[in-house]
């Protein structure tokens, strides 16, 4: 029986729902995490009476007669909405307020990109995030620099002993994407740029498109718990619909099969 399949195809696709939300859920706390969601669309259809064809008194039906074979999960795309920015009262910790990603030099020469700001200093004083994986461009603090500032630009400037006006040290940039969406997410909280994404785009804070830096600050996770447990709420239910279709279509089987043993 069809129903058996088509069934199967939801419950198939409810449990990716699931295993997605549960994905958010566990970010709840991740900084930089941008929640995915998931797209469906239905199955191929079988036609046995099309729409307009002619019935038999050379008259044209109103309506066809068609039977779907089920659904199937077409993406997984990430919302890049804002998230809310919380204080750390950490210097190198650095949240972008609109649009940008930074950009993450990998040991393998691979560059990523990142929302996520919480940057410290390496043995050498090189700026890195917290796998120790440098920034681009590179920017040293000295040893014995005092008042770590970087304004909204991203410009770094610090003041060093003996001088009483601040020395810039360079700044962070930022790049963007025509298309956000399109980007490979490959964990610790990094993303890799796709065809689907296109080429990266420079800026700096407070540029055309781009968005402003603010120092002592992370960006939370856009996950917001009560619509994630609503959509898992209505995930399980889906599941259980299909499972019951599956029952229903096992009980009227059973039935022709007993007709034929009686």
């Amino acid at each position: 029986m069809r129903a058996l399949q088509t069934a199967a195809t939801g419950m198939l696709a409810q449990e990716l729902n699931v295993q997605v939300i549960s994905n958010n859920i566990a970010n709840v706390r991740t900084t930089g995490y941008k929640r995915q969601t998931v797209h469906f669309q239905d199955l191929l259809y079988e036609n046995f009476r099309r729409a307009g064809s002619a019935s038999s008194d050379s008259t044209q039906v109103p309506a066809g007669t068609f039977v779907g074979s089920g659904v199937k999960t077409v993406s997984t795309g990430r919302i890049m909405s804002q998230g809310n920015l919380s204080s750390t009262e950490k210097q190198y910790d650095v949240a972008i307020r609109g649009e940008g990603f930074f950009r993450i030099r990998m040991p393998d020469g691979r560059t990523t990109y990142t929302r996520d700001g919480s940057f410290d200093l390496d043995a050498q004083g090189q700026l890195v995030n917290r796998d120790g994986y440098q920034i681009e461009p590179g920017i040293t603090i000295p040893n014995n620099a005092t008042n770590v500032n970087i304004n909204a630009q991203g410009t770094v400037e610090v003041l060093l002993p003996g001088q009483t006006a601040p020395q810039q040290l360079g700044q962070l940039q930022l790049v963007r994407f025509v298309n956000k969406v399109g980007l490979e997410s490959i964990g610790d909280n990094l993303f890799v740029e796709t065809a689907a994404s296109g080429q990266p785009i420079d800026g700096v804070g407070g540029g055309e498109g781009f968005g402003t830096l603010q120092q002592n600050y992370l960006e939370e996770g856009n996950v917001q718990a009560v619509t994630e447990l609503s959509s898992l709420i209505a995930a399980q239910r889906a599941y259980e619909m299909n499972s019951k279709v599956i029952t229903a279509a096992d009980q009227m089987l059973s039935a022709t099969s007993a007709i034929f043993r009686g």
